[in-house]
């Protein structure tokens, strides 16, 4: 580790900063050649830190933006695992609204959620135990001129003295040697020692996979689901707030749906249009929700499919105009999307095997039009519905 942290500390040198300013913009098909041509004036480990931290900057401008990314630093994981600029923004305001001026941001990776704490004013204790990430955290505070509100900790979470903070945030590590981590409990720190931590400040918010299930979710905290362009980035257990309340959160906007605690919605026949919900109000069980604003039903009682008759826009689901249902047969579909000159298709599935990916090859897509196919069950039949955005 020693050697990694020396490495990451070179970039911080006069020489490091320059040759991260020569190396912004290299292609990575231009390394090889770069790397030689800058080895013959500084050092080897020098040169391949810089680049690597280039790539990683590169990779970093989809989560923290071009002007911020270029500025930063980054660890391979703290670019993985880091929250989206735009939901860690989110956050923040939320805490803002609720009076917070203080923070103890406990696994703070390379810092993407203290960022967006100091720049709404609030004081921040960011701790990581890795050397390595609390020196990149501490690096990005100095870099985006923040380090006035932020005090980069390394320590164990589990030995910091919290008390003195209005609220407690937690992230714990969902990754592992082997990948994704999906047993709360192999969290690290694991997800009963979060649940505790939280307990003990007066308001808390806790990170989770968006994929927990409902069971495992305290009965005294508010859970919520936060979606960003329709990609479902985390799930949130709120401390201090609403307990027992559900809510899906949609980004841009922000957009909150609450849970009304409705019974499942009825499967009826497939009307005029069918709506997709949002990831987010997926993951929250407010499917039943959205379909009572639509005065809709599911096409099936297993799939997250909602039909109706009349066009109804809403942010929390994506409208289409079915114009076709077919029973699952490959041929038959592929003589409709012939007849109607369809080159362009979007295949959306749930309740299929069929990868889109396989179907689009089988049924050879040609002409001037376009059509969305969706793979699906229909009161259980597999079935084939078509359509176009509404």
């Amino acid at each position: 580790m020693n050697d990694h942290l020396a490495s990451f500390d070179s970039l911080l040198t006069p020489e490091g900063r320059a040759l991260l300013d020569t190396v912004r913009d290299t292609d990575p098909a231009d390394e090889l050649a770069v790397a030689t041509r800058l080895r013959r004036e500084h050092p080897a480990e020098l040169v391949s830190a810089a680049l690597g931290q280039a790539r990683l900057r590169q990779r970093a401008v989809a989560k923290f933006g071009a002007a911020d990314a270029g500025r930063m630093f980054f660890t391979p994981n703290g670019v993985e695992q880091s929250t989206r600029a735009s939901v860690a923004a989110y956050r923040a305001g939320r805490m803002k609204e609720l009076g917070i001026a203080s923070v103890a941001d406990l696994c703070c990776g390379i810092g993407g959620d203290a960022i967006a704490w100091a720049r709404a004013g609030i004081r921040v204790l960011a701790v990581d135990r890795d050397p390595v990430t609390a020196a990149a955290a501490r690096a990005n505070m100095a870099a985006l001129g923040l380090g006035d509100l932020v005090e980069v900790r390394e320590a164990d979470v589990t030995e910091v003295d919290t008390s003195g903070f209005d609220a407690v945030f937690v992230d714990p590590a969902r990754r592992g040697g082997r990948g994704r981590i999906f047993d709360p409990e192999a969290y690290s720190p694991p997800l009963s020692w979060a649940v505790e931590a939280a307990r003990k400040a007066p308001r808390a918010a806790l990170k989770i996979a968006p994929g927990i299930p409902h069971e495992a979710i305290p009965d005294d905290v508010e859970a919520e689901w936060i979606s960003d362009g329709g990609d479902v980035k985390e799930a949130v257990l709120w401390f201090g707030t609403d307990p027992g309340a559900v809510r899906a959160t949609l980004l841009p906007g922000p957009r909150s749906l609450l849970a009304r605690g409705l019974r499942d919605p009825e499967v009826r026949p497939v009307g005029r249009y069918l709506y997709e919900p949002d990831g987010a109000v997926i993951r929250a069980h407010l499917v039943a929700d959205v379909a009572d604003e639509l005065d809709g039903g599911l096409v099936d009682a297993t799939i997250a499919y909602i039909t109706a008759d009349e066009l109804r826009p809403t942010p929390y689901a994506t409208a289409y105009e079915i114009t076709d249902r077919l029973p699952f047969n490959v041929k038959k579909l592929k003589a409709l999307l012939r007849e109607r000159e369809v080159g362009v298709l979007t295949v959306k599935k749930r309740g299929s095997a069929v990868e889109p990916e396989e179907l689009r090859k089988k049924v050879k897509p040609q002409g001037p039009n376009s059509a969305t196919v969706f793979l699906t069950r229909v009161a259980g039949a597999p079935t084939m519905l078509v359509g176009r955005p509404a």
